[in-house]
Parts: structure tokens; C-alpha cells; sequence
């Protein structure tokens, strides 16, 4: 399934991302603010238990996320997404994985994978602003479930139809949750009209 979230505040900040002109500092800051927008939809699902509370006055139901939660962020532009999921779940574990597009094969090279032990008892967010070719991504999850991640959500700022196709012919039952679903990819596997490397982006490099 694909939730492409319709917001003005997403509108506002797609916006922002995609300007040549916008300063790295300002494109981090915005890639985080809309990371809040995309999770608060994508934890719309998650299991709360009902416990008993005291306010000022008087006892009353109050309620808890009923599962651990675990973020995980495809390096290197993942990890620009990653303060807002954790603006929302400041308690959640974090998991990395590295890998590198060949810009030949326009396929993912695995190079660096840390995953807590915990995994297989948190509900999980995988990162990365562009769902391009979906290798990585396919790839990222393959390397989930073999680590024993069970219940699992992909969050990325944009994606291109063939990103979605390839990574539910391999999980069709992951939910993509995206602000935008754009044209195409190009002839070097960029997504258009997109919004430059974010990466590079991100980090000013």
C-alpha cells in the first residue's frame, strides 16, 4: 500500500526542497520538519494500551505507544530524516545501513550494517528521502527481515513509480508512506522533476 500524504504544510515543504536556491542549512531543517509530518501519519496504526492516570483533579484512561520503536536510516541521506522520526519517539532505537549506488548498474553496493538486537520487538521506520529505482530499498528491507524485523514502514520524501513497483514485487505488504509520487525516473536513474541529490543537499557537499 502507498499513503501519499496531501497536506499544505507537506505542499509548503516540497516546495522548499525542490528550489535550486534553497541554502543547505534551510533544506536540512526542512527535510527533518517534514520527516515529523510523514511519521505522524505513518504511526497512525500503532498499537496504544489503555492505563490509568491522575491529573490534577481527578483519575482518568490515559494512553501509551504499546510497542518499542526502532528508525532506521539508509546512510548517507537517511540520516537527515532521522531527528524527525525521533521528534515524535525520542525513546526509539536506531539502526544504520550503509550502501552506495553503482552509477554503472544503478544498483545498491552494501557496505556498512548496524542493527540493534531489539528489532524483532520494535515496530520500524526505514529512511531515505528518494524511493529512485527501489534497490536500496528492496535491499535495506531484505537485510531487516533477515536481522528479524517483522512489522516495518518505508518513509521517504518522494518516489518514483518504479521504486514502489520493484520494492512491493519483493514486500508487497510494506506500507510506503510519501509525500509525492513524481513523473519518472531519468536515463541515469534520477527521479524528475525531483529535487537534486539529497544527500549532497543535506549536507552541503
Amino acid at each position: 500500500m502507498v499513503h501519499i500524504i496531501d497536506h499544505p504544510l507537506i505542499k509548503r515543504d516540497l516546495s522548499i526542497l525542490r528550489a535550486r536556491e534553497t541554502p543547505h542549512g534551510v533544506f536540512r531543517a526542512t527535510v527533518a520538519h517534514l520527516s515529523t509530518l510523514l511519521v505522524y501519519e505513518a504511526s497512525r496504526t500503532l498499537p496504544v494500551l489503555e492505563s490509568q492516570i491522575e491529573t490534577p483533579l481527578e483519575a482518568m484512561a490515559g494512553y501509551r505507544i504499546d510497542t518499542s520503536v526502532c528508525v532506521v536510516s539508509i546512510l548517507r541521506a537517511g540520516l537527515g530524516m532521522v531527528n524527525g522520526v525521533l521528534s515524535h519517539f525520542p525513546d526509539a532505537y536506531e539502526a544504520h545501513l550503509g550502501m552506495y549506488r553503482d552509477e554503472e548498474t544503478h544498483k545498491p553496493v552494501p557496505y556498512y550494517k548496524n542493527i540493534p538486537d531489539v528489532i524483532g520487538q520494535c515496530h520500524t521506520f526505514l529512511v531515505d528521502p528518494m524511493l529512485a529505482t527501489g534497490g536500496s530499498a528492496v535491499e535495506a528491507v531484505n537485510q531487516l527481515k533477515q536481522a528479524g524485523a517483522q512489522n516495518m514502514s518505508f518513509l521517504c520524501l518522494i518516489a518514483a513509480q518504479a521504486g514502489i513497483d520493484k520494492l512491493h514485487l519483493h514486500h508487497p505488504q510494506l506500507p510506503i508512506i510519501t509525500a509525492a509520487l513524481d513523473r519518472e525516473l531519468d536515463g541515469n536513474a534520477f527521479i524528475r522533476p525531483g529535487l537534486g541529490d539529497a544527500g549532497d543537499r543535506t549536507f552541503g557537499t
